[in-house]
């Protein structure tokens, strides 16, 4: 199957076989959570502290637009930004990027990031850009994202904010934005789960060996 980006005409080609969620999209189907990382109220503190950061690094929220990268990472900047709201009065637009993940082989972790589509109804140009995800591992999705947003345009600065950073970097990508770091194993999963999607706010550690051998 081939995607066609319209903003810059670049082919994409993936494998059409689906995969389960990979360790930084939200964890992977049955796992048996062993230890809550947040709870509700923890998630609506650290979704308010980046709120107030965002204001502060960025004087302002003028020219300030988030984009959460589905799908978690679009409710998370939809809190943001009504917490901006709160505090400043102006309604920040938030943008949503959907970033697939395709493998080729029976590994759990999918390889191969995919823009799979945009809802972006606003000039990104000369604009302060804060991408939104729930967890940041080896990096790849927001590369992709990065890559995506400067198809589109060239925005005046591009910032991360994160939930959970979790480590095990493999490019050289920072969050400017931290709710919580959380030092991990490759074999455990963060799980972020949401009100919108799966009906609880909470963010909660599994294992991925215990889960397989269920």
């Amino acid at each position: 199957m081939i995607i066609m980006l319209p903003a810059c005409g670049r082919k994409l080609f993936y494998y059409s076989r689906p995969v389960m969620a990979p360790a930084e999209k939200g964890g992977v189907p049955d796992m048996i959570d062993k230890a809550e990382i947040m709870d509700e109220n923890g998630i609506m503190r650290a979704v308010t502290r980046i709120a107030h950061e965002i204001i502060e690094k960025n004087k302002g929220v003028e020219n300030v637009h988030l984009i959460g990268i589905q799908r978690r990472g679009v409710p998370l900047a939809k809190l943001i930004a009504d917490k901006i709201y709160e505090v400043e009065g102006t309604e920040v637009p938030v943008g949503i990027l959907d970033i697939t993940f395709y493998r080729d082989d029976l590994s759990m972790l999918a390889e191969h990031p995919v823009v799979n589509g945009t809802e972006i109804n606003f000039s990104v140009t000369d604009k302060i850009i804060v991408l939104v995800d729930d967890v940041l591992y080896t990096g790849r999705t927001v590369r992709s994202a990065i890559d995506a947003v400067m198809d589109i345009g060239r925005p005046r600065m591009i910032q991360l904010a994160i939930l959970i950073d979790r480590g095990h970097r493999e490019l050289p990508i920072r969050a400017d934005y931290v709710g919580k770091n959380v030092p991990t194993s490759k074999t455990e999963m963060v799980n972020v789960k949401l009100v919108d999607i799966d009906n609880v706010n909470i963010v909660t550690l599994s294992d991925l060996e215990s889960g397989m051998r269920h």
